[in-house]
């Protein structure tokens, strides 16, 4: 059964991970799967604020405060697009598992 990720999440980029920015674009590559993920510019900064930050609600904040975009919108995008990457093995759930911690 998949985990689900919340707002108070903490997430980080598997080890076996490797990524490459292009032209503010990204490709992902799980080395041990040979999954292939491609991200437009949202989603490569999406990307680069996970590898910063980790928790889900420091993502959000920070997107919040770089794009025009309402809140719960941006919640909605960000929590579908690493359940994404998730399913995908690209990226582990350390903590922060359940709704009671948001």
């Amino acid at each position: 059964m998949q985990e689900q990720l919340f707002r108070a999440s903490t997430t980080r980029i598997r080890e076996d991970v490797v990524f490459r920015k292009l032209e503010g674009e990204a490709v992902i590559l799980n080395l041990e799967t040979g999954t292939y993920f491609g991200l437009d510019a949202v989603g490569t900064r999406i990307w680069e604020l996970v590898q910063e930050q980790g928790r889900v609600d420091a993502v959000l904040e920070s997107l919040l405060q770089e794009f025009e975009v309402e809140p719960a919108r941006c919640e909605q995008d960000l929590l579908g697009l690493l359940d994404q990457l998730y399913a995908k093995g690209l990226i582990e759930i350390i903590d922060g598992k359940t709704p009671e911690t948001t």
